[in-house]
């Protein structure tokens, strides 16, 4: 059976993360804290924010833009959205 954490985004017990998802403290803060279906949807933000936006990740500010839109979501904050961007489920 699965572990589980309390999912600070999703506030319930959810399957958690096998291993961190980042190194160091960091990675191990939100594998203590963060699911794995939190986790999977903040990676397709984070995807749709790379793309949309057209970020370089050799850019310290781009990966600073990103770490801090990442804890945003995490804690159920506004974050960035890419604009133009449509859910398949309203997509017509």
């Amino acid at each position: 059976m699965p572990q589980t954490v309390f999912c600070r985004k999703y506030q319930q017990e959810l399957e958690a993360l096998p291993f961190p998802p980042l190194p160091g403290k960091q990675g191990q803060e939100i594998q203590a804290t963060v699911s794995k279906q939190a986790w999977e949807d903040w990676q397709a933000l984070q995807t749709r924010l790379i793309n949309e936006k057209h970020l370089n990740m050799l850019d310290p500010d781009a990966r600073a833009y990103l770490m801090e839109q990442m804890h945003r979501f995490f804690d159920n904050q506004e974050t960035d959205q890419a604009e133009g961007y449509v859910p398949p489920s309203q997509a017509t």
